[in-house]
């Protein structure tokens, strides 16, 4: 059975041919194929007889293949040796997408584009496609992956085992460290008493916390002796604490859905944070969603 690809965006953009190298240089850590996508809509409202539809679709369609040829080269200069498909579908990023990530291993993406895969600041692709994806989805930023650790956020659940597994391989594949980052708070005690916060005892809760993070991480660590661990517990809000580690990060790990989520939420507002804010690439991986 040939193993799943990598699977990556493109729209000709300079932010989606970053993605395509990074895609590529995984691809290639992971021993997979690299699959580039490619889709685009007909636009609709123009007046009949103005445009002629026919010409136009040929348009699209050289076009979007002029972009894959470009995303080929980008990822055989990357990666010469990878094996590399291309795909394109006449239908809209996101449908098109969600199909592909159901055999594909990664699903990667850049933070903004000219149109079809257009990323966080110019439209919802990233954040819809972390929600809804069948696997875990990389949003690149930048050129350069940089040299720094992963970070991982560790919401103490079981659900969120597979952000950790994946930071784990990432981190040993790259040869690199892992920042494990586990926060916690009490709103309710520190809103009750706002005007005495200060002379609350919070030991226990930080006790607690740090013993949640050392059962969630004990497995892995053996799993991955060659990672050295670095764990931080802090009494503060997740997408702060992990902005802060990203800062000299390459990758920032998180689930989909953390703790406390509504059921009816389909990705978790510290997920969508980092997407949104985060300096380093990030991966969303999917967790399991509760039953109703």
């Amino acid at each position: 059975m040939t193993p799943a690809p990598v699977v990556v965006g493109v729209d000709g953009s300079a932010p989606a041919l970053h993605a395509v190298r990074w895609a590529a240089d995984e691809a290639r850590r992971r021993g997979v194929g690299l699959r580039l996508v490619h889709a685009y809509d007909i636009p609709v409202g123009y007046v009949p007889g103005f445009v002629d539809w026919h010409a136009l679709h040929q348009a699209l369609v050289a076009r979007g293949r002029t972009w894959l040829d470009q995303a080929r080269t980008a990822a055989v200069e990357a990666a010469p040796a990878l094996t590399v498909e291309v795909a394109e579908a006449e239908a809209g990023a996101v449908p098109t997408l969600v199909a592909q990530s159901a055999e594909a291993a990664l699903l990667v993406l850049g933070t903004r584009g000219l149109g079809g895969f257009t990323g966080l600041l110019l439209g919802s692709t990233a954040v819809a496609l972390a929600a809804h994806a069948r696997c875990p989805v990389v949003v690149v930023r930048g050129p350069d992956p940089g040299e720094g650790p992963v970070v991982v956020g560790v919401d103490g659940t079981p659900v969120g085992e597979a952000a950790i597994a994946f930071a784990f391989a990432a981190a040993s594949a790259r040869g690199t460290g892992l920042v494990a980052v586990h926060t916690w708070t009490d709103l309710v005690l520190e809103t009750a008493f706002a005007t005495g916060a200060a002379a609350l005892d919070f030991a226990p809760l930080a006790q607690q916390a740090e013993e949640v993070l050392g059962e969630r991480l004990a497995g892995w660590q053996e799993k991955y002796p060659d990672v050295h661990v670095t764990r931080h517990v802090s009494r503060e809000h997740a997408a702060r604490a992990l902005l802060r580690h990203a800062e000299h990060a390459q990758l920032v790990v998180v689930g989909s859905r953390g703790r406390g989520g509504f059921r009816g939420l389909l990705l978790g507002s510290t997920s969508q944070h980092l997407l949104h804010h985060a300096p380093c690439a990030v991966a969303v991986v999917p967790t399991e969603r509760p039953t109703t």
